[in-house]
């Protein structure tokens, strides 16, 4: 399975907020806290971290939801699609909700955080598991992991 050639497109569930990716992903996720549960009404959320240069929103204007805090949690106002999440102090980064994209093929979630709030039935592909979520000095080397994984051959490459 292979990532369609960026830039990619999608948008929420009624199509009044659309985004637009033009940078490859730097890590994809399984989270599942509580509060993803929640927020999605499903076991966890699925999510592909984009660096900030390489996300817009071209249609609509996204509204925050979730708890209202310092980090923020973009929705659409009219069918409340959680959309997006800019995590406090990572400016540098949108956490975008994977099944926003229109194409969704390629996705396989590389790391799954928050394994000790999971529903015990529920299990991903994810490399990678932590009870909360990775310690700050191995993102560097989790983010060069990834870029390797996602471009083996058969894998999810980048046309």
């Amino acid at each position: 399975m292979s990532m369609k050639t960026l830039p990619w497109e999608g948008g929420c569930r009624c199509g009044q907020v659309r985004i637009k990716v033009s940078a490859p992903p730097l890590l994809t996720m399984a989270c599942h806290c509580t509060g993803c549960q929640r927020m999605t009404a499903s076991a966890y959320s699925l999510s592909v971290a984009i660096p900030s240069e390489g996300f817009a929103v071209t249609g609509g204007d996204p509204v925050i939801g979730g708890l209202h805090g310092a980090t923020r949690h973009y929705f659409c106002p009219h069918c409340m699609s959680w959309m997006f999440t800019r995590p406090e102090g990572m400016d540098w980064f949108v956490n975008l909700r994977a099944t926003m994209l229109d194409d969704t093929q390629w996705f396989a979630p590389f790391i799954e955080t928050w394994t000790r709030e999971k529903l015990p039935w529920a299990t991903t592909p994810a490399v990678h598991s932590y009870g909360t979520v990775p310690a700050m000095e191995d993102y560097e080397g989790l983010l060069q992991e990834y870029t390797g994984w996602a471009a083996q051959p058969g894998a999810r490459t980048f046309d």
